[in-house]
């Protein structure tokens, strides 16, 4: 992550994006104003570094769909956590066609429960999916490792917005319009893009709004 100072330059909080303090001589927390002690979240940009820079620190899945949905590259990434307390959430942007018209957005997240950005990003005030996750049939489904995970819909105020478990972390899809949500009418195959041996040929496009730029 670099400095110290380089890192406090570009941390913010995973909640609310707003900017957050170092650690003290008194405390080792990171702090947000609004939310107190937080895990800070780094951005990387959309490039084989900035995915290199990421892979290099990420203690959780850094999933992403493969193949690509036709036409979507990947637009940048983004990690909660640091070097005391390791990586604790991981999002990969994406950004393509809308198969319902126009262009559409993508960020898949997975974290460990309370850290908030996958709620965050669906515009959600709460660290997790709500009252009332999963009391309903599941509404899609994902593939990684040779196993279906099937995810929730969660309601969002301006995207569609699905919610599961994997390996006892939350998995986030956020996609805007709340249309694109259409990709996820059939299965969606996910790659952990930490996993060695793998020699993907990944497209990289502009940074992602959706995400802290760096």
């Amino acid at each position: 992550m670099g400095s110290d100072s380089h890192r406090g330059s570009h941390a913010s909080c995973p909640r609310c994006g707003g900017p957050v303090r170092e650690p003290t001589a008194w405390s080792s927390a990171w702090r947000c104003e609004l939310h107190g002690e937080v895990h800070p979240l780094l951005p990387f940009s959309p490039s084989r570094e900035g995915l290199d820079g990421l892979l290099r620190l990420s203690g959780v899945p850094v999933l992403a769909p493969w193949p690509l949905p036709a036409g979507w590259l990947l637009a940048g990434f983004a990690c909660a956590g640091d070097e005391r307390t390791g990586t604790h959430a991981a999002a990969v942007a994406l950004a393509g066609p809308n198969p319902l018209g126009g262009p559409a957005d993508m960020v898949i997240v997975t974290e460990e429960p309370g850290v908030g950005l996958g709620a965050a990003l669906a515009g959600l005030d709460s660290v997790d999916p709500g009252a009332g996750f999963a009391s309903a049939p599941p509404i899609a489904t994902v593939c990684f490792g040779k196993h279906d995970f099937p995810l929730w819909h969660v309601d969002s105020p301006d995207s569609a917005t699905f919610a599961g478990e994997i390996k006892a972390l939350w998995l986030w899809l956020v996609l805007w319009p709340d249309t694109a949500g259409v990709l996820l009418i059939e299965p969606l195959a996910l790659r952990d893009l930490r996993d060695p041996g793998q020699d993907l040929d990944l497209p990289f496009g502009a940074a992602s709004p959706r995400l802290p730029m760096r």
